[in-house]
């Protein structure tokens, strides 16, 4: 044996290049083998030059017409160089002689998808399939739910797994890619079915238990899939995305403090994301512990500084501290970022009405509703604004663009009847009541709360019992 092998190769590749270079400038007779032919071609694909790879396949197809191997190296080739229909030719003449190859199958579809013909990929591949066993049927397979995939037959794309699981039921590539693709087609109830067959067979197949927990998920069967993500954990203590869906899981149930204590073992195993800090966060917000939720937010716009609703989401737990400077701050910081944004003008409207800048809050409640004309909460907020500071004629005149705006919301005739009775206008202010008592006669309460003296008014008293009368009898 050589001590250098590698020398010794490269010392034989280069006699056949030349012993090829011969051949093909007619200089002598010289006999080159397939497997010589094979290795000349591999030699000028992996240098990618095409041309010449095609060449010594065009050349190792004329001293070997009946080389399917040979005849499958020039259809990879002509497929490499955008000849599809030339590559289908000889793909044909290949199967002729030998259709026991897998990479006939695998070429033939990669060609018919590069001519968007994903239909005729998919039946050469179901076809293939009843040919094979073992690894290579598994191949297939997997090549065939790619070429569902790509034509978006996706409830196929979940079939092709399933007979991957079938037959090799500890698959991690396919146990990966069934769990997106249950949850894509909502196919659940097999995936449940599915998973607990698998886990008959392989109790400690982590993967599989996961999988169980989100087809569990996927149907809101919280508590099961709770069960399910803390076998898989049981199984891989490191397993950091079952700590991921167990926290969202303890969410949905309102768990909040066992979603915290799972989402804080994500940030122990795992790289520090701002979904799962917010996600902390927001389970503190539920459990009114706001200087923590503050604490994550905050966390979160570390990572993602651009995240304009961070920034809002810790105004909201100052204001409900009734902390207002510090609410306007952060809700200015999102404002530079989305200065337009409805939800966070109204809560800076709001803040400022609480500290008594009328005319800041008016603004602001302006921005909504020129924003969102449609939407109820900006025309609401702008007219108690008003009416706070005795705008009672305009108030008037924008209970009636409210109206036309949000398609006759009932709301708004009582909040006109409240601006027409503070301008002594009673006839008009009883006639609006009156109509919004037929519609929605729980919305007195907003007019009340505007002003309860309301109460005091005669005119309303009587509407009010008369409206109790009508609903006894």
């Amino acid at each position: 044996m050589s001590k250098y092998p590698n020398r010794q190769n490269q010392d034989e590749l280069q006699e056949l290049l030349q012993q090829y270079d011969n051949l093909k400038s007619g200089r002598s007779h010289s006999f080159i083998d397939e497997d010589a032919f094979e290795l000349i071609i591999d030699y000028f694909d992996e240098k990618d030059e095409l041309a010449n790879a095609l060449e010594a396949a065009e050349y190792a197809a004329e001293q070997y017409p009946y080389s399917s191997a040979l005849l499958l190296k020039k259809a990879d080739l002509l497929i490499a160089d955008k000849r599809y229909k030339e590559a289908l030719d000889v793909l044909e003449q290949s199967e002729i002689l030998d259709s026991s190859d897998i990479n006939l199958y695998i070429l033939k579809t990669d060609a018919y998808l590069a001519l968007d013909q994903q239909e005729k990929a998919a039946m050469v591949l179901e076809m293939a399939i009843d040919y094979f066993d073992g690894e290579e049927k598994l191949e297939l397979l997997f090549e065939l739910a790619d070429v569902y995939d790509d034509y978006e037959n996706f409830d196929k794309v979940f079939d092709c797994l399933v007979m991957i699981l079938d037959i090799d039921p500890n698959n991690e590539e396919a146990l990966y890619k069934i769990c997106f693709w249950t949850d894509f087609t909502g196919r659940n109830e097999e995936g449940i079915r599915l998973h607990q067959r698998i886990i008959e067979e392989y109790p400690f197949s982590e993967l599989a238990w996961f999988n169980l927990a989100a087809a569990y998920q996927g149907i809101k069967l919280y508590e099961k899939a709770i069960d399910a993500y803390q076998y898989a954990v049981a199984i891989d203590e490191k397993f950091d995305y079952a700590y991921r869906n167990m926290g969202d899981a303890y969410l949905r149930l309102r768990k909040y403090k066992e979603a915290i204590e799972v989402l804080q073992k994500v940030l122990e195993l795992a790289r520090p994301e701002d979904v799962i800090y917010e996600a902390i966060a927001h389970c503190y917000d539920k459990l009114k512990n706001y200087a923590q939720a503050r604490f994550h937010y905050r966390k979160a716009t570390h990572l993602n500084q651009d995240d304009s609703q961070l920034y809002y989401k810790i105004a909201c737990t100052y204001m409900n501290e009734g902390v207002w400077d510090s609410a306007i701050k952060n809700l200015q910081t999102a404002m530079r970022i989305h200065r337009l944004q409805p939800e966070y003008n109204l809560a800076i409207g709001q803040c400022y009405m609480q500290i008594g800048k009328i005319e800041d809050a008016i603004q602001y409640f302006g921005n909504v509703v020129r924003t969102r004309p449609k939407n109820s909460n900006g025309w609401i907020e702008l007219l108690k604004c008003l009416y706070s500071v005795n705008c009672y004629e305009e108030g008037l005149e924008y209970t009636d663009h409210a109206l036309e705006l949000t398609t006759g919301k009932t709301i708004f005739l009582f909040y006109k009847s409240a601006f027409l009775f503070a301008l002594r206008k009673t006839k008009e202010a009883v006639l609006q009541l009156e109509l919004g008592m037929e519609l929605s006669p729980k919305l007195i309460k907003k007019m009340l709360e505007l002003n309860p003296a309301l109460l005091q008014n005669q005119a309303v008293v009587d509407i009010l019992a008369r409206y109790k009368r009508n609903k006894k009898s």
